[in-house]
């Protein structure tokens, strides 16, 4: 299964930025990470679908069979960058394509509005959002090891596991598109 993990964080050294590399080092997904500026802000403009970090951004997501999303919670929604990336995308690169939503809250504030947000827009883009998610609060990292500790580690593996299945099921879907 060919996954890939979006760190949606513009925080060089963020909690997000921590699980995305936690969950790609330990799952074998490829990363974009956000945090790293190449992405544009999204006009709209023809001439930005020729750009080369957008090209990158739309070939992954595209060849990926599964996707996902990892934001921090901002003011109750998606971090702008991860709603800046999603813009470049559509149906092209998600339509049937399972997508698991992470956020990372602040801690007493929940978190469930992110992935709220994250669902509407996967909805827009006819992403299969998957029923299950996670949501990761700052007691939840081993920040010294770029890490997650034990037990919300344990709660990516039960994340990973209902991707999978879904990826299975993406897969009749498209044969029986197919035929």
């Amino acid at each position: 299964m060919s996954t890939l993990i979006i760190n949606g964080s513009p925080r060089k050294r963020g909690r997000t930025g921590i699980a995305s590399r936690f969950i790609a080092r330990k799952y074998d997904c490829d990363l974009i990470d956000l945090s790293d500026g190449s992405l544009p802000l999204y006009t709209g403009e023809p001439e930005q679908s020729g750009l080369e970090a957008v090209q990158s951004l739309k070939q992954k997501v595209k060849e990926a069979d599964a996707v996902i999303l990892a934001s921090p919670e901002y003011h109750g929604g998606m971090s702008g960058a991860m709603k800046n990336a999603l813009d470049f995308l559509s149906s092209e690169q998600f339509a049937h394509k399972p997508v698991a939503l992470l956020a990372c809250a602040g801690g007493g504030k929940g978190g469930i509005n992110c992935l709220n947000n994250l669902r509407i827009v996967g909805r827009g883009v006819y992403a299969n959002v998957i029923p299950k998610q996670l949501i990761l609060d700052p007691h939840c990292f081993d920040y010294d090891g770029d890490a997650l500790l034990e037990e919300p580690a344990q709660l990516v593996d039960g994340l990973m596991k209902e991707l999978k299945v879904y990826v299975k099921a993406a897969e009749l879907v498209r044969s029986e598109i197919s035929t």
